[in-house]
């Protein structure tokens, strides 16, 4: 292993974060999803309810952007199937280190000035 890809491999962690599909998969996409070895790593987990699919994704990479990446890429393989959003909830704010237990208060107010 070059020490490039020590340093490389070394900088990787794992991200957390949902990706939020614009409507639910349809039996034909539900079947090809279970075709496509992109989608069986243990990486992205599909999670349904009526109405609503999401993907819940684990992902290695450098930085939060290259995991987003790479779970959007695979999608290039199930065909009319449209990621809305990509959302941080607060379990994967806090397993990403980006979130704390305190709460910055909002500044006061300002009082208006009094005419002079």
């Amino acid at each position: 292993m070059s020490s490039s890809e020590n340093t490389s491999t070394a900088t990787e962690r794992e991200w957390h974060f949902n990706l939020v599909l614009d409507a639910p998969l349809t039996p034909e996409q539900s079947n090809t999803l279970d075709h496509l070895d992109r989608f069986h790593d243990g990486s992205l987990g599909l999670a349904e309810r009526p109405g609503y699919s999401r993907f819940i994704c684990i992902i290695r990479a450098t930085t939060l952007t290259a995991a987003i990446a790479d779970a959007l890429e695979r999608f290039d393989d199930l065909p009319g199937v449209l990621v809305r959003s990509v959302e941080l909830n607060p379990i994967a704010l806090a397993a990403n280190g980006m979130a704390t237990p305190a709460v910055v208060p909002a500044p006061p107010a300002l009082e208006p000035e009094s005419a002079v």
